[in-house]
């Protein structure tokens, strides 16, 4: 019987699968490709100490030992959860496009290729919007395939790159004092605000056919009252890469000196991709599993949907742009394999 993409994105945005919550997803999915005919192997990726949960989380791979080609993608959401609706035109909830009608999308493509007898896989993975965790499981078992078509809102267009990411947590120390008395004490919160602005006066590379790296201040934190001296101080930053990371970690270091410790806690880094003659491309300005996976063959970035109403509370997908993805999927697949 032939699959209706919309009715699987309706089922899967149906389960709440924010990061650290995957199992139940996992679990449709392995008992669902099953009940098609696919042989499903379902990889438990454990659970971080951050996350404070125990419950289980899954990769799940359908396919043959030996595929040619695999569609990979993530189970995970960004939080909040938001229950699926519709109309004639739109379909949206969380995941819808981030990366729920990305994987109905390749799972229809992949049993149309199945069907005529190319030997394709399918991998959804756990974690990615966090750390990439499941992929790096994934990583570790991986199938002998020559191609990896990775999933994520392009527009249907064909990724040429994908930017890197560098996280950075800044924290200063100062001396806790009375405020009216400033000079018994030493500020944490003013060392960290220099560092900070330091950091926003930062030249950082350029790649020409790429765009610039760019810099977000995504958190901060610290201090006791108004009208204390703060003793502590935290800010965590997120630059999106467009080359290797050695200069960009050398100036920040740079910046901090004498004011703030730096620990880069995360790094994915930037990579180029493959494009195909005749389809429509773009540069993705965020981050992928891709890196992780260097084991699953030559990567390709390709997917229905707009990032930009992507971890967003007006996420949504046209179901036009899905059923199309479906036969995107089937036709640079084949151009693949010849």
């Amino acid at each position: 019987m032939t699959l209706d993409p919309i009715w699987l994105t309706r089922e899967l945005v149906g389960i709440d699968s924010t990061t650290y919550h995957e199992g139940a997803a996992g679990d449709f999915l392995e008992e669902f490709l099953a009940s098609r005919g696919w042989v499903v192997e379902k990889t438990p990726v454990p659970q971080p100490e951050e996350s404070g949960r125990t419950g289980e989380r899954w990769n799940v791979y359908a396919g043959p030992d030996a595929p040619e080609l695999v569609f990979s993608t993530h189970i995970d959401t960004v939080p909040p959860y938001i229950p699926f609706s519709e109309d004639a035109e739109f379909m949206y909830g969380r995941g819808v496009t981030d990366a729920k009608g990305i994987i109905a999308a390749q799972v229809a493509a992949a049993e149309r290729l199945r069907a005529e007898g190319y030997a394709v896989g399918l991998l959804f993975l756990s974690g990615e919007e966090r750390d990439s965790a499941g992929a790096k499981v994934a990583n570790e078992n991986a199938k002998a395939s020559r191609f990896l078509i990775n999933g994520e809102p392009t527009d249907n267009r064909l990724a040429l790159a994908s930017k890197g990411a560098l996280r950075v947590v800044l924290t200063a120390r100062g001396t806790m004092a009375h405020s009216a008395y400033p000079e018994l004490g030493e500020s944490a919160i003013h060392k960290l605000v220099e560092v900070l602005a330091r950091m926003r006066a930062l030249e950082l590379p350029v790649e020409e056919d790429i765009g610039p790296s760019t810099l977000n201040i995504g958190l901060i934190q610290g201090g006791r009252a108004p009208n204390v001296i703060a003793d502590h101080a935290e800010a965590q930053v997120l630059i999106r890469l467009v080359c290797d990371s050695a200069s960009t970690r050398a100036a920040i270091e740079e910046c901090a000196a004498g004011l703030a410790e730096v620990d880069f806690t995360l790094e994915i880094p930037f990579v180029r991709l493959r494009s195909l003659e005749g389809f429509p491309t773009m540069v993705a300005k965020f981050t992928t599993d891709i890196p992780q996976l260097n084991n699953w063959g030559e990567p390709l970035l390709l997917g229905p949907g707009s990032i930009h109403v992507a971890h967003t509370p007006y996420e949504k997908l046209a179901k036009r742009e899905l059923l199309e993805a479906v036969d995107l999927y089937v036709e640079v697949a084949k151009r693949l394999l010849g």
